[in-house]
C-alpha cells in the first residue's frame, strides 16, 4: 500500500524543506503552493486569496455545511469558507491520483477518512526557527520571534476552527518530530524509514 503523506509544521521549523526532500526521496509528487494554483484555477479566485487563507476571518462554516451541505453549493458562504471548501476538494483530488506529500492546509483532517494516510508534525526550537526565518524569509532579526508567534497563532486558529481539533496535538499525527534533535537531513531519512516500515506492515 502506497501512502499519502501530510506534513504539518510550525513556522520556521524547516517542515516545508523536509516535506519536499521526503517527496524526492520517495519518488512521489509534492504539493504545496501547487494546491493554491489549482484551487485558484478551479474557483476563479486570485491565488493571493488562497495564500492568505489563514488570515481571513472564520465564523460560519460548520453551521453553513450542516444547513446546506458541501455539494454544489458554496454560494452564500463567507469567502474564507469557500476557500476552505475549494482547497479541500483539490487536496482530495491530489490524494486520489496516488501517493504524494501534501504540506499543511488542514490536509491531515481533510484526508482523515482515507485509509493510506500518514500524518507528520514537524517542530523546532525557537532559537533555530529564528535563524531560519531570518536567513530564508528575510525577516528582520528583531522581529523574528514575534513574526513566528503570529504565524503559529494564525495557523492554530485556522486549523482549530475548521477541524474542531487542536493544532499540534500529537494525538492527531502518526509522528511528531522536533527536527533539531537529529537535524533536518536526518529527519528526512527518519520519516522515510517510518513510511517504508508503515507500508511494509499495512500491505
Amino acid at each position: 500500500m502506497k501512502s499519502i503523506i501530510t506534513i504539518s509544521r510550525q513556522y520556521g521549523s524547516g517542515g516545508r524543506y523536509i516535506a519536499k526532500k521526503l517527496a524526492e526521496k520517495l519518488g512521489i509528487p509534492y504539493y504545496d503552493n501547487e494546491i493554491i494554483t489549482m484551487a485558484a484555477k478551479e474557483s476563479g479566485y486570485a491565488e493571493n486569496i488562497f495564500e492568505k487563507a489563514e488570515q481571513i476571518s472564520t465564523h460560519s462554516l460548520l453551521y453553513s455545511l450542516s444547513m446546506f451541505g458541501s455539494a454544489a453549493g458554496v454560494y452564500g458562504l463567507p469567502l474564507s469558507d469557500q476557500v476552505y471548501i475549494v482547497q479541500s476538494d483539490i487536496i482530495k483530488k491530489c490524494a486520489d491520483k496516488g501517493p504524494c506529500v501534501i504540506v499543511g492546509r488542514c490536509s491531515d483532517y481533510v484526508l482523515r477518512d482515507y485509509d493510506n494516510v500518514i500524518d507528520f508534525f514537524i517542530s523546532s526550537d525557537m532559537e533555530n526557527r529564528i535563524k531560519r526565518v531570518v536567513k530564508y524569509y528575510n525577516v528582520p532579526e528583531e522581529k523574528a520571534e514575534s513574526t513566528i508567534e503570529q504565524k503559529d497563532k494564525k495557523r492554530a486558529t485556522y486549523y482549530n476552527y475548521y477541524t474542531s481539533r487542536r493544532w499540534g496535538d500529537i494525538a492527531n499525527y502518526n509522528m511528531a518530530l522536533n527536527c533539531d534533535s537529529v537535524g533536518v537531513d536526518a529527519a528526512v531519512e527518519l520519516l522515510a524509514d517510518y513510511v517504508n516500515q508503515y507500508e511494509a506492515t499495512h500491505k
